[in-house]
């Protein structure tokens, strides 16, 4: 497809709707073929699939130039046809869906604690992942880790799919470096990530093009595009080595004025013992970390993607009802600002922490007075811990095939 007059990058709705958002609405004027293109794409992806008279309802597109498109995009090997459907009358209509096979991203997590990446295809599923544990992030490793990860993935694929790789996505904390202290790094071990340009030394060795997002921001996205929360208003926590956020609005990821919207570990939260603290010393896994380091016992389990926390006993009790209280009052204070439909959990953690945690923030928030406030459902994300990953190997998508995703690119 032709990347020319790269559109602003906007997100899906959280559910979907018969009335079509005008940003995924095509145009019959010429030259327009491949903004088109995106938008067809763009409503196949949020709806799961399309038959090629609902395409050019939803797009008013004209039926000649949906039929025209899809023909293209079928023979890109972008879309599949599936088993004709007969109604009560005329011809029997073909739904057509997005071919996994279509095209391939990879997707850059870089974190605190850990690094993945992964390869993912076009409808969102994660074909095979490398990984990495460290104690905080040095350069060097990183950039091993990048090189030998990519060459990896890449020779996992069959030769006539490699050409359909569509770039690198990364995900990563902005300002890495100002978290060197809380995370263990030694005095000035992190400088080295300051006045790093990432996209152009990732460029370099890996042969991709590279699109760089913050990492929760990152998140949230995935849980936008492949995730299953049905809302289109909702406030959005990530629990990681340090809690982070995002905020969708009538189905938009808002980056804000500054790209810094959702930055929802640094609200300030009711601390331990009266006064206030920022929601990273409540609801970060640091914060347990630490507390189990303390104990005399090794913390590194907390981050193997298979880590089970069940022996953690009454330290995981603790930092769980301590996390919960930080978030409820995160979100009471997020619903007094914008009446969110609901507030969505998800982190670095088994599903089993998910849903204990989820629970607990449910049950303080219920404890907290919210006269003259909406109500707000909270509920468990549907991605899980690769939501970051995910949403990463998602930027190559949206930059060259939808319309539809707002995500903060770096330009760095």
């Amino acid at each position: 497809m032709n990347d020319a007059n790269l559109p602003g990058l906007e997100s899906p709705a959280g559910s979907v709707r018969e009335a079509t958002d005008e940003r995924l609405r095509g145009s019959n004027q010429a030259g327009l073929r491949a903004h088109n293109e995106r938008a067809v794409l763009s409503l196949i992806r949020r709806h799961g699939e399309l038959a090629k008279s609902q395409i050019a309802r939803l797009s008013g597109l004209s039926p000649q130039t949906a039929s025209v498109i899809m023909r293209s995009l079928e023979a890109e090997g972008l879309v599949l046809a599936g088993e004709p459907r007969r109604g009560r009358v005329g011809q029997p209509s073909v739904p057509m869906r997005l071919n996994p096979d279509g095209a391939f991203a990879f997707g850059l997590k870089l974190g605190r604690r850990t690094s993945e990446i992964v390869l993912m295809d076009f409808v969102g599923q994660v074909r095979d992942s490398r990984d990495v544990l460290y104690r905080f992030p040095r350069r060097a490793e990183i950039q091993s880790f990048v090189e030998r990860g990519v060459a990896d993935l890449r020779a996992s694929l069959p030769p006539a799919l490699r050409r359909r790789i569509a770039g690198l996505g990364v995900g990563m904390p902005f300002e890495l470096w100002s978290w060197g202290e809380a995370n263990g790094a030694p005095s000035g071990e992190m400088e080295e990530w300051r006045h790093l340009d990432m996209a152009t030394e990732l460029e370099a060795l890996t042969g991709e093009a590279v699109y760089i997002a913050n990492d929760v921001t990152a998140a949230c996205g995935a849980e936008q595009a492949f995730g299953t929360i049905d809302s289109a208003d909702y406030i959005y926590f990530f629990v990681g080595a340090f809690v982070g956020g995002g905020i969708v609005i009538d189905g938009t990821l808002v980056s804000g004025r500054t790209g810094n919207a959702g930055a929802l570990g640094s609200m300030p939260v009711p601390a331990p013992g009266g006064g206030r603290h920022q929601l990273i010393h409540a609801a970060s896994i640091h914060v347990l970390e630490r507390r189990v380091e303390e104990a005399g016992r090794s913390a590194v389990e907390l981050w193997r993607k298979d880590a089970d926390w069940t022996g953690l006993g009454d330290l995981l009790e603790a930092w769980i009802a301590e996390a919960a209280e930080g978030l409820a009052h995160a979100i009471a204070s997020a619903v007094s600002v914008y009446d969110f439909e609901k507030a969505v959990i998800d982190g670095s953690f088994p599903a089993a922490v998910r849903a204990r945690l989820t629970e607990a923030t449910r049950q303080a928030l219920g404890r907290i007075d919210l006269q003259g406030l909406p109500p707000v459902a909270v509920v468990e994300g549907t991605i899980g811990r690769a939501a970051r990953e995910v949403g990463s190997a998602s930027l190559p998508f949206f930059a060259k095939f939808f319309l539809d995703h707002r995500v903060l690119l770096a330009d760095r």
